[in-house]
């Protein structure tokens, strides 16, 4: 009964979706998880887990599309498209490029609740790269840019009174022909540089709230005196509102959507500062989280309300007492050697979208499962509920700004003349001398302040991120300086990761040296936490999951011929590493989770499969992060 349950579940699905006109495009790999996108409901998982409300409308599904010359109007639509999946991606449907010159539009008809009437509604975007424009009902609501942070619009005033309501989003998107952050994505994909990702990205979505209500807060924790403090921005306070902040008993694996009622502490006003007795630490070991409620309340009656979570958790640089005294990265007071996978966050069937949530957690899962504790993002950034996954899960996240340009010649030849020549810099790689910035306009200087500053605002609620990282290996790398200095003014609590890999001025916390293919320090600073910043990259093809059969598959050390030789390899470098955390390394991250198109350098292939044994991954893994520093 099972098996006919199951195949009867599938043939409905798959019915379904021909019904509504939709199937995943091309016949490149995809994902066990890729039979499970339900067309009428993808990634109908609440979208915000920091910040939890009861009334809210899911507008992901199939949406009207049309790709148009940039200047013209939408007239019709060319097909369907499934949101939140990027044009370009399998599972949109779709698997057509945008590029410079060119709109992407996307058109939606909804329905308002009727019991949403007297209210707020507010629009909703996950991400969207890069520039909306977004309407309901032929009216203008709002414009964004940058392609990797959430952004709403109060849509009240453009809505009908009843009956079906219209959004249309034109996106324009020029991924590498300009300065705007766009990470591994180039118009003409090869090595390390992947397929371009254009328009809705990440879930849309409605909420309704009261004319005053809760917009947002940030939740910093002080593990000295063993309290949070709560800053609550609102819309709409009359005098005489009560603005009052809950800290919740929580647990590990602690979920907002079912909160606890227990309240360990309370207090009114816009800013707060809550105790918290016997105080559990969050860690990578023992990821332990709080729960949060905020209210505001007039006379005595409640008019917002939102769930949410926070931690107990400090990072800081300290020299440490074992070895020869070097800078390390101490959590709630101890030493860590912090080390992990550099995670790119790409699908072969979403490109920037994981299919279903459950892929998008499984990741988390596995490098916590190989006996890793850290991830390094690298220069991407993921959906809010990747992080809460890492906060639940227990790793530490290293999150890079995606970089505004690259250095590799032949990308460069692709671009336009001034954009090329200005990206060119010169990167010293792994030396202290030789290299030059970017001549960056200030335009774009500008915009990647803008867009590093939402970054930034958007993620520091998260516990599990530890370091950020501005720029990586000299790719637009500018005023680096200035660019610390920014970092540090939008969140004090976290460590600086100047410049991974790149051009080192010795203005952050951390210096970072990349060698590839064995773990190798040829840069180091006593006045620095001292870290590997990338090694690795040992390849290896799993015939059957690749992302092109035809094309030229690559690992940074050559290809091995089987698993064996890979772990015999890896279990090499790992010894190395054991040497460097004597001599001062701190941290160290490996290249990398996944394959990605033909890099074929992941622990696990483009399709979630994974190549070697996970048990002696652990076991290695875990002997690098607890060999001891000895004394000296």
């Amino acid at each position: 009964m099972k098996k006919l349950a199951f195949f009867l579940a599938i043939t409905f699905l798959s019915l379904s979706a021909a019904a509504q006109g939709w199937a995943p495009a091309g016949n490149d790999i995809k994902t066990k998880w890729a039979s499970e996108v339900n067309p009428a409901a993808p990634h109908p998982e609440y979208p915000r887990p920091q910040m939890v409300r009861s009334q809210w409308q899911n507008l992901n599904g199939l949406w009207d599309y049309a790709i148009t010359e940039e200047d013209a109007a939408y007239e019709a639509p060319e097909g369907k498209i499934l949101v939140p999946f990027a044009v370009e991606s399998s599972l949109s449907g779709v698997g057509k490029h945008v590029g410079p010159g060119k709109a992407l539009w996307y058109n939606h008809t909804f329905k308002v609740k009727p019991s949403w009437k007297k209210k707020r509604v507010l629009l909703h975007f996950g991400a969207v790269d890069w520039k909306a424009v977004v309407s309901v009902n032929g009216k203008p609501v709002g414009v964004h840019t940058g392609g990797y942070t959430p952004f709403c619009f109060d849509i009240t005033s453009a809505l009908k009174k009843s009956g079906k309501q219209v959004l249309t989003v034109k996106v324009l998107d020029v991924t590498d022909q300009a300065w705007q952050p766009r990470g591994k994505q180039v118009m003409h994909p090869q090595g390390i540089w992947y397929t371009a990702v254009t328009g809705i990205w990440q879930t849309v979505w409605l909420e309704v709230v009261p004319e005053t209500h809760i917009g947002s807060y940030y939740a910093e924790s002080n593990v000295k005196d063993s309290s949070v403090k709560v800053t609550v921005k609102a819309d709409g306070l009359q005098e005489g509102d009560v603005v009052k902040v809950y800290l919740k008993e929580g647990a590990e694996g602690y979920n907002p959507e079912q909160p606890s009622q227990a309240v360990l502490a309370s207090a009114e006003g816009l800013e707060v500062t809550l105790p918290v007795e016997n105080a559990k630490l969050w860690s990578a070991e023992s990821p332990y989280l709080y729960g949060l409620e905020i209210s505001i309340s007039r006379k005595g009656k409640v008019l917002d309300k939102v769930e949410g979570y926070t931690a107990l958790r400090a990072i800081a640089k300290k020299k440490s007492k074992e070895g020869l005294n070097h800078n390390r990265i101490f959590v709630n007071g101890e030493a860590v050697f912090q080390f992990g996978p550099l995670d790119q966050g790409w699908w072969p069937d979403g490109l920037y979208t994981a299919p279903t949530d459950e892929a998008l957690k499984f990741d988390i899962v596995k490098t916590k499962e190989w006996g890793f504790n850290m991830i390094r993002k690298h220069i991407k950034v993921e959906p809010a509920r990747w992080y809460y996954w890492c906060d639940v899960v227990g790793l530490y996240v290293w999150q890079d700004m995606p970089s505004i340009a690259d250095h590799s010649k032949d990308v460069l030849k692709t671009r336009p003349e001034e954009v090329a020549k200005a990206q060119g810099n010169k990167w010293p790689n792994d030396t202290f001398i030789g290299g030059t910035e970017c001549a960056v306009p200030q335009a774009w200087k500008d915009n990647y302040y803008k867009e590093w500053g939402e970054i930034i605002d958007a993620l520091k609620g998260f516990a599990c991120i530890c370091v950020w990282v501005p720029f990586n290996e000299g790719w637009g790398q500018f005023d680096t300086a200035e660019a610390v200095a920014f970092t540090r003014k939008k969140d004090p609590t976290r460590l600086v990761n100047e410049a991974s890999g790149g051009i080192f001025k010795m203005v952050g916390d951390i210096l970072d040296a990349h060698h590839y293919p064995y773990p190798v320090m040829n840069v180091f600073e006593r006045s620095m936490i001292n870290v590997l910043g990338e090694y690795g990259g040992i390849g290896y093809v799993v015939d059957g999951h690749i992302w092109r059969p035809t094309g030229k598959n690559w690992g940074y050390s050559g290809l091995c011929k089987s698993p064996e030789e890979v772990l015999e390899r890896y279990r090499k470098y790992a010894s190395y590493l054991k040497v460097l955390k004597q001599t001062g390394c701190a941290a160290a991250v490996y290249t990398q989770t996944t394959d990605v198109e033909l890099e074929v350098n992941g622990l696990m292939t483009y399709d979630r499969l994974e190549k070697y044994d996970p048990a002696v991954l652990r076991e290695i893994n875990e002997s690098v992060i607890s060999a001891p520093i000895e004394i000296k």
